[in-house]
């Protein structure tokens, strides 16, 4: 008993922190890991069941599992199945919810903990982050900065409306903060600033000592004038925007499904899902992530063509206007590009890698079979010639297909679309057979659906699979899904 309860203890902390932190949610997975384990030894022992998806979700690790052994790196492939391994995470959720009243708790925990960073990302915005810095001029310490990586230093400038966002790892809150870092004689190795800059984020050494004479912040920074920093793509706890997106579109898309489940929308809940759903929409939008855009309003399409009438339709297509119009003048405003923009450096950066990841997978027999190994691309892509010889930055394909068949082989990327497509076949089956009764079922059912749409739907040009704060996401609404689909198929033998 006391078992069981430490692991619905750690399936709340686990809901309760994955749209938020990722470090406490790999520790709660442990937990409930183990835990689990430690049943298995007491009497009675429970059984396991049986899921649509398991063929499927092992066949996909072991073929994960077997290109690592078979890497061109394969020590830091075997070190990448512990994110393969996230998978169990479904089994966790799906084999330990006792009731339905756990069910409908930790849907509940989990749309409210995913209002928290949708909070604190307005709060964000509302107080401002870091100092945005205007008219560096030619002598201040800023133009001095260097980007240091492990090839070289190069010169590379703080600028005029660049954002400082910590030094020395600390948050950047004033220009006195930064004076006082700049100042400081005790230390003889250079500060390290954090920046952003539009579609940019940097780590720059600049050196201390170095301030200009005078009285104010500004004059010894060598700057016209400072504020906190408001034009940043919104990150929520996360460490990148793109993570924030891709989380965001699968959490809103459950909030959608139970906002269209609930029999009566004008009521307490009704308002509170609403209220929800507007923020987690606002915050998407302040990403500034066109595919998670894109996604969630596929998503959003499905649920409303599926679980509402033509004049609901109507009046989601009426309210999702304003938010269209709104998302293109972001576009604009912070990245100054168009939707489906040619001239957008990170639309040739994606053609280029891709194109580069492309030829690599058909250039050999064997990187089709089981691909070059997770992360081997980081040891090889010099000989491989990829990131246009390193003249851009060195990370993935910026797709989940490519990405998938080149580090694992085309029939784990076959597997893996077996199983988003088993999956997909499971959801719709399912919130066919749900009652209206059972709305919170049925919410996570169609929210499961749109979203999984939604990210195979971003899928093609970010390597959202390779995140693993979005994958455990997917994941615990996976286990989520399959709690009801084994409760529709248990009511159907009766």
């Amino acid at each position: 008993m006391w078992l069981e309860r430490a692991i619905v203890g750690a399936l709340i902390l686990f809901v309760l922190f994955a749209p938020n932190s990722i470090a406490f949610t790999q520790s709660a997975w442990f937990a409930g890991l183990l835990f689990w384990a430690l049943r298995f030894l007491v009497w009675p022992r429970p059984r396991l069941h049986r899921t649509p998806l398991d063929y499927a979700l092992f066949g996909f690790f072991i073929l994960s599992a077997l290109s690592s052994f078979l890497s061109y790196e394969p020590v830091g492939s075997i070190g990448k199945l512990r994110q393969a391994s996230l998978f169990t995470i479904v089994y966790l959720v799906a084999e330990n919810v006792p009731s339905t009243r756990v069910f409908r708790a930790l849907v509940i925990i989990l749309i409210a903990a995913s209002a928290v960073n949708v909070v604190y990302t307005f709060g964000q915005y509302v107080f401002g982050r870091g100092v945005k810095v205007y008219g560096v001029s030619a002598n201040s310490p800023l133009s001095s900065a260097q980007l240091v990586s492990r090839r070289n230093s190069q010169h590379v400038p703080i600028l005029s409306g660049d954002t400082l966002e910590e030094i020395d790892g600390k948050k950047l809150r004033s220009a006195e903060q930064l004076v006082a870092a700049l100042d400081d004689f005790q230390q003889s190795q250079p500060a390290r600033i954090k920046v952003y800059r539009v579609e940019w984020i940097a780590i720059l050494d600049v050196p201390r000592g170095h301030l200009l004479p005078g009285d104010s912040p500004e004059v010894r920074l060598g700057i016209e004038r400072w504020s906190a920093g408001r034009d940043w793509r919104a990150t929520g706890f996360y460490d990148h925007w793109t993570t924030y997106a891709e989380s965001l579109q699968l959490l809103a898309s459950l909030a959608i499904g139970l906002f269209v489940a609930l029999p009566r929308k004008n009521g307490r809940n009704g308002l509170l899902l609403g209220l929800t759903i507007s923020g987690m929409c606002v915050a998407l939008l302040l990403t500034v992530t066109r595919a998670s855009w894109l996604g969630l309003l596929i998503s959003v399409l499905l649920i409303v063509v599926i679980g509402l009438s033509r004049r609901g339709l109507i009046v989601v297509a009426a309210c999702a206007l304003p938010l269209i119009v709104a998302g293109a003048y972001i576009l604009h405003q912070k990245r100054n590009v168009g939707f489906f923009d040619q001239k957008d450096d990170s639309i040739r950066w994606r053609e280029t890698v891709q194109k580069e990841g492309f030829h690599l997978l058909v250039s050999n027999p064997r990187h089709l079979l089981v691909g070059v190994g997770m992360d081997s691309i980081k040891a090889h892509w010099r000989e491989w010639g990829l990131f246009d010889n390193g003249r851009i930055p060195i990370g993935h394909m910026h797709s989940d297909y490519l990405q998938i068949a080149l580090e694992r082989g085309v029939p784990t990327l076959i597997v893996w679309l077996f199983l988003m497509g088993i999956y997909a076949r499971m959801l719709w089956r399912t919130q066919r057979q749900l009652s209206r009764d059972d709305w919170i079922e049925k919410g996570v059912v169609l929210g499961a659906f749109g979203g999984s749409i939604g990210f195979m739907l971003s899928g093609f040009v970010h390597y959202n699979w390779g995140d693993s704060e979005v994958v455990m996401i997917f994941y615990l609404i996976m286990g989520l899904s399959l709690v009801v689909e084994a409760r529709v198929r248990n009511q159907a033998k009766i």
